[in-house]
């Protein structure tokens, strides 16, 4: 037996899987809770099969429920791409692909995706557009569709899950490293290229990212697992404003290797005694990778990110 399934009422699945709550998907989608039930019960008519199973006052998704979903997530995807080609062609434009990324690596790698100015443009090749974002937010706008790349991080102290629905190309993994003004260093018994124990810095100016930041978190967490509270003196999401301060012998701080600009005399850089790491990924909608535009933002991406870790201080 062959059957349909509505598209709005698959799109409005992955909504509630998302929200986890009728009121909530109800809110996000501008519906009453009454209409996203029926919508829903429709839906599980149309398949056929047990979607959703009621305990206590809520709903929570079926092994077939969320079976259904992962291949929502495809088809909404392919149909996202549809829509998007078919308006570059009325426009007569190449596709687009829109890339959101945190501040680091929309420093550091979406500026090599765009082509030589002096070359000739490949005919193939796909417009892009960039928004900065946190992670979070950067990945809460690829579950909304209003971007098809995510770049985001995760911390080996701050494990971030990938998103349901999703699969990630992985770019690079980088260290993360204590810098200090060079007479700090020495005032600490540190000669250049000395791995650091955070033990010994309890009791100096701390210089942090955002607290709303995971940056900020893998900072706090790093400490603790030394031993102490970092004092904060200076609180900044711009890694260059911090390490600028750094240079002035306002503090030190944890920076990850590739938020760190050219070498200077004014910064002292080490490793830690106990290794924190950050992996540096491309999240997008599950099947979406095989959209030629994509794959070729993707591939750009992972060629963006070896030159971009070849820089001055990839020994350290």
């Amino acid at each position: 037996m062959s059957f349909l399934l509505d598209v709005r009422r698959l799109r409005l699945l992955t909504e509630f899987a998302a929200q986890g709550t009728v009121a909530a998907t109800a809110e996000t989608l501008h519906l009453t809770g009454s209409a996203v039930s029926q919508q829903l019960a429709a839906l599980e008519k149309e398949a056929g099969v047990p979607l959703l199973l009621k305990r206590g006052r809520r709903l929570e998704l079926t092994a077939a429920g969320q079976r259904l979903i992962d291949h929502a997530h495809v088809v909404l995807g392919n149909l996202a791409a549809a829509e998007s080609d078919l308006a570059a062609m009325r426009r007569g434009e190449h596709s687009s692909v829109r890339i959101a990324a945190f501040p680091t690596a929309a420093r550091a790698l979406l500026p090599r995706l765009w082509p030589d100015p002096d070359a000739a443009p490949a005919p193939d090749a796909p417009l892009v557009h960039v928004v900065e974002h946190e992670p979070h937010a950067a990945e809460t706008a690829l579950r909304k569709h209003q971007v098809d790349i995510a770049v985001t991080h995760t911390y080996s102290l701050v494990p971030r899950p990938l998103p349901p629905g999703c699969e990630q190309r992985p770019l690079f993994d980088e260290p993360v490293l204590l810098v200090l003004h060079p007479a700090d260093a020495v005032r600490h018994g540190l000669s250049a290229g000395a791995v650091a124990d955070l033990r010994d810095f309890a009791d100096v100016p701390w210089l942090m990212p955002s607290p709303e930041t995971a940056c900020h978190e893998m900072t706090q967490r790093a400490c603790g697992a030394a031993g102490f509270v970092p004092q904060p003196v200076a609180v900044a999401n711009d890694f260059t404003v911090l390490t600028a301060l750094i240079a002035r012998r306002a503090g030190v701080a944890l920076v990850p290797r590739l938020a760190l600009s050219t070498p200077s005399p004014d910064l002292s850089v080490h490793r830690l005694n106990t290794p924190i790491h950050r992996s540096v990924r491309a999240v997008y909608h599950m099947g979406t990778g095989q959209r030629p535009d994509i794959r070729s933002a993707l591939d750009s991406l992972v060629s963006a990110a070896a030159s971009a870790t070849a820089g001055p201080w990839s020994g350290i």
